[in-house]
């Protein structure tokens, strides 16, 4: 299990992170639908995850959800590099009801995100605006240097949606980290 604390005047984290668990979390952040869709992300993943967020959620949700973005990618990185007996690869399309999100991982130590959910994904669920949901996955990806494609295949429901694009990362997440002795590097550089 991995431990971060990182403090700024605009928020105070405190987490911990074990890719290879069981899904169980514990979650607050001071905003009601990203402590869901953080807690769905654990869930599917299989990732343990303990995040406590205090963020100036007065003046605007961004800064809390971008932060907990970078935690949670530096605890990641922490976890998995260097990289070794992975599949490294790892994809899933979830379905939620209308709504359908792909995402295609590389575990590859090279930040990359290509996020495209169309250009009606705007807007709010409840106060939360979704247009956050891009800087937590970039936030996410850069520092755990890995290439993400998450991509909207259809849906209207902005709660469907934003919830199939955590579920689809955790899944893809935790086939890429599925264990392979075979492999021992997943590259023919030889090191990732």
């Amino acid at each position: 299990m991995q431990h971060l604390e990182r403090s700024t005047k605009e928020t105070q984290i405190t987490a911990s992170l074990e890719i290879y668990g069981s899904g169980t979390s514990t979650i607050h952040t001071g905003i009601g639908f990203f402590t869901h869709m953080l807690e769905a992300f654990s869930k599917h993943a299989l990732f343990d995850i303990t995040l406590e967020c205090k963020g100036d959620i007065e003046v605007d949700f961004h800064h809390s959800v971008e932060d907990c973005g970078i935690v949670l990618g530096k605890l990641l990185a922490q976890s998995i590099y260097p990289v070794s007996s992975i599949e490294r690869f790892g994809n899933a399309a979830v379905v939620m009801d209308e709504a359908c999100v792909e995402c295609d991982i590389d575990i590859s130590n090279r930040a990359f995100l290509h996020f495209d959910m169309g250009k009606a994904y705007c807007g709010k669920v409840g106060e939360f605006d979704v247009e956050l949901v891009e800087e937590w996955f970039r936030a996410m990806c850069f520092n755990a240097n890995l290439s993400a494609h998450i991509v909207l295949k259809r849906g209207k429901n902005l709660h469907h949606i934003t919830e199939a694009a955590f579920k689809a990362f955790g899944v893809a997440l935790r086939r890429a980290l599925s264990k392979n002795e075979r492999v021992v590097i997943p590259s023919t550089k030889g090191c990732l």
